[in-house]
């Protein structure tokens, strides 16, 4: 009890735990506000995006058919997976389309004809790959080309739900004999109507996902290659030229860039690509991991699963190897080279 007239002592450590609380109380408020105005900021442009990326229209041109027809022997079977970019949204002609591309490319490579089908569709999740692949596997494909994760990305779909349809979709056709090859989420900070600060989540977003699908897809048997920022600088330096008309999905010229960094993967899933490649600074043998990582950040890289010493595992998981490939040229399919074998190219220039 104390004493009238007397000063109470105060300990000094109470002094300063009780700034500590305040001080912190305060900085709780604060950031509090910061991400309630920064989700508010989001939130708008968001809208704003969506409001300047006009929503998909006509249907993108078929590109299903008999590449190389005249080529000796039976014809090799690809199929195209995924979503609109697998399915060339915003291109107009079937000879710029990515699975004209890519069939032309390994017919002329191979030596023999390809026959493609296509069964991405305009603005697929990883969710939807599942139907995909079973009218897929009713083709008897050889391999199958999967371009998804973008709209995973904008519909914040949590990455482990993306990459549990990926890796289930994977797992089916490598368990029918099919090859896969999959061009991992691209950098949709890349795309010009989205701005910061919302363009750094989605750079931020896209690459974590790309990660996880390196990850998942070459644990499950797949090969994966990175579509980085929309294929490198020249999207950045020429929008204009390299992306179509909605300034969201590639141009022409962005989806045969897209199809020269497929297409050695491709060639080498299938067996045709360079027996004992040299390889460059940079590349080789490391874990899956940080393999993925890398992937993730630079353009046209390759992972596939790797061996060291007979062993498919090290102390760091699953042994990866990394190539940063250089981009195969790719021409226009020419018109007398493909016959339009499916009902849905009739009409189609």
């Amino acid at each position: 009890m104390g004493v009238a007239g007397s000063v109470v002592t105060v300990d000094p450590r109470w002094h300063r735990a009780r700034q500590v609380f305040r001080l912190a109380a305060i900085g709780t408020g604060a950031a509090v506000a910061a991400v309630a105005a920064t989700g508010g900021v989001l939130l708008g442009q968001a809208r704003q995006a969506r409001r300047t990326i006009p929503m998909a229209e006509a249907p993108p041109p078929r590109c299903d058919g008999v590449y190389g027809v005249k080529l000796p022997g039976p014809p090799l079977t690809m199929v195209i997976l995924g979503d609109s970019s697998a399915a060339s949204y915003g291109v107009l002609r079937r000879r710029e389309t990515l699975g004209s591309l890519l069939a032309t490319g390994l017919s002329r490579r191979l030596h023999r004809s390809v026959r493609v089908h296509r069964f991405a569709v305009v603005g697929a999740l990883s969710s939807g790959l599942r139907p995909q692949v079973e009218a897929a596997l009713d083709c008897t494909p050889d391999v199958a080309v999967i371009l998804v994760g973008g709209n995973d990305v904008t519909n914040r779909t949590p990455y482990s739900v993306a990459v549990r349809h990926l890796v289930d979709a994977v797992r089916a056709l490598r368990a029918a004999g099919c090859e896969v090859v999959v061009g991992t989420c691209p950098d949709l900070g890349a795309i010009q109507p989205i701005q910061p600060p919302l363009r750094w989540l989605a750079r931020r977003w896209s690459r974590q996902l790309a990660t996880a699908q390196t990850v998942a897809v070459v644990e499950a048997g797949g090969w994966t290659v990175s579509l980085g920022d929309l294929l490198g600088p020249r999207f950045a330096a020429e929008p204009t030229r390299m992306f179509a008309w909605d300034r969201f999905h590639p141009s022409a010229e962005g989806y045969a860039m897209a199809a020269a960094a497929l297409l050695p993967t491709v060639l080498s899933a299938l067996g045709g690509g360079e027996r004992q490649p040299v390889l460059a600074m940079g590349e080789g043998v490391r874990s899956l991991p940080r393999a993925a990582h890398e992937a993730a950040r630079h353009a046209g890289t390759e992972v596939s699963g790797a061996q060291v010493r007979g062993r498919d595992h090290g102390p760091a998981g699953r042994w990866a190897q990394l190539r940063r490939r250089a981009f195969f040229g790719v021409a226009p399919a020419p018109q007398p080279g493909v016959t339009a074998d499916s009902p849905q190219l009739e009409g189609l220039a």
